[in-house]
């Protein structure tokens, strides 16, 4: 499971909102852009408060609130795209996580963002991600996941974004795997940790760690294992989804 977006660029501000988010701090980093006026700074927001609910089960009353925020400040199709695929993985999230059923919200949002955004815009390769978990999680339907994956992939490369890099290279993976494409999953599990570490996104290490885990033989799936169990304490259980797949396995009767 995973939202995402770009990593910080050379503006102190960016750098400052990117350590904090990296470290699942998702409310002090959106405080940071709270004097920011206009529909740039109200989505970053959004998105950061969005991502945090997906982490954390969470803060959805703060998150539609602020999403009302970015669509009403909205006025180019591509603001008004972003706000579209915000408020689609928010229903997302909402979804598979249980909160409320969502789906129907989810895919319209997505939709009304794929009219809005044009193919070669920076907020496509995001778009097309989050249609593909929409496939792979809501819709049950790998072949619609692999392809919109691959297509955020391109995207991503295209437009240098390693942090997304990170979530499809993992979700590829995931599907490799479902298919007992070993190799291929171990190959896409390893690039998506690699990335992870190297740009400091601590919050979703333990989940690249934990994923590759699934990939490898014993006892190197137990040291991964142990390793993101040791990261997930470290950042007080977030993401939350991820203590079902650390519990120890149960023993046999």
């Amino acid at each position: 499971m995973s939202g995402t977006g770009t990593t910080a660029g050379d503006d102190p501000l960016q750098t400052a909102v990117w350590r904090l988010r990296s470290r699942g701090c998702w409310t002090d980093a959106a405080a940071l852009l709270a004097s920011r006026e206009g529909p740039g700074p109200s989505l970053q927001r959004t998105s950061l408060l969005v991502e945090r609910c997906l982490f954390t089960g969470e803060g959805w009353a703060e998150a539609e609130d602020s999403l009302r925020t970015a669509e009403a400040l909205a006025v180019a199709d591509e603001d008004r795209g972003a706000a579209a695929c915000e408020r689609g993985q928010l229903a997302y999230a909402s979804t598979v996580l249980a909160v409320r059923d969502r789906a129907d919200e989810a895919r319209t949002a997505l939709g009304r963002a794929a009219a809005l955004l044009a193919p070669n815009t920076p907020g496509r390769p995001l778009l097309d991600f989050r249609r593909g978990l929409i496939a792979e999680h809501i819709a049950d339907s790998p072949q619609a996941a692999r392809a919109a994956y691959r297509r955020a992939h391109a995207g991503a490369t295209a437009h240098s974004d390693p942090l997304l890099l990170s979530f499809t290279w993992r979700h590829l993976a995931g599907l490799a795997l479902r298919e007992g494409e070993l190799a291929e999953a171990r190959h896409g599990f390893a690039e998506s940790l690699r990335i992870r570490e190297e740009l400091g996104y601590l919050v979703g290490t333990a989940p690249a760690l934990a994923a590759l885990a699934g990939a490898e033989p014993e006892p190197e799936a137990g040291r991964l294992r142990a390793e993101a169990a040791r990261l997930f304490r470290l950042m007080g259980g977030v993401p939350a989804w991820l203590a079902q797949q650390l519990s120890p396995p149960a023993p046999a009767a």
